[in-house]
């Protein structure tokens, strides 16, 4: 379950307040793969951040009975001056896993080769997005946040990616942003709306995905 109290969030712009969040009020099922849709600039990659707590809201707050994992694709929980191999590490203390059991798992899983053991900003956006994808599955989480890192790499690496995710999917929640449809109805059960700062929840996907379309049209 995540809760919604109260959120709102924006920008200043040139000297004006650009409101991506607006008071809102929502709970979120346990249990659900859910598609995040929006159009571009709607704030979807920030709500993922306010609800991995990696952003703080402006006002009101998020309440949660379970572990959310970060925002899979965003590199803002790993420091660049760090290897691969550190960073998991770190997290695996951070959470409370075992770290070389995590270690094998990632570099097994990431196929970066020597790189796992370089600092991380001399990868490629790929290769940070193969870590922390790797990361995030390494872990149990009960909420996974997911910004379209399913479409890394090869076709290969891409149904090995989906695979994994869907085992996890077995028994953990997921909120997904990813604008091929077709995998989203591979994963999803319902779906989110954003819009003009506001946020709907659908029960089914195929409604939520033509609503979407029509504001965007």
């Amino acid at each position: 379950m995540i809760q919604f109290e109260n959120l709102s969030k924006g920008f200043w712009i040139r000297r004006q307040y650009q409101p991506v969040i607006r008071n809102l009020n929502l709970t979120l099922p346990s249990g659900k793969s859910m598609a995040l849709l929006g159009g571009n600039g709607a704030g979807k990659s920030t709500l993922l951040e306010l609800i991995a707590g990696t952003m703080a809201p402006d006002r009101g707050r998020i309440i949660s009975d379970g572990t959310i994992s970060w925002p899979v694709g965003f590199g803002g929980s790993f420091h660049r001056d760090l290897t691969g191999a550190q960073n998991t590490r770190f997290l695996a203390r951070v959470y409370g896993v075992d770290t070389e059991e995590l270690a094998d798992f990632v570099q097994d899983f990431a196929e970066i080769g020597k790189h796992f053991y370089m600092p991380i900003r001399t990868y490629s956006s790929g290769m940070r997005s193969r870590l922390t994808f790797g990361i995030s599955m390494g872990i149990h989480f009960d909420t996974y946040l997911v910004d379209e890192v399913t479409a890394v790499g090869d076709q290969r690496f891409r149904r090995k990616s989906q695979l994994l995710f869907r085992d996890r999917m077995q028994r953990s929640s997921a909120i997904l942003v990813n604008h091929n449809l077709n995998e989203l109805r591979a994963f999803c059960d319902s779906a989110l709306v954003l819009h003009e700062g506001r946020l709907r929840y659908f029960e089914d996907l195929d409604e939520a995905i033509k609503h979407h379309e029509q504001l965007l049209a």
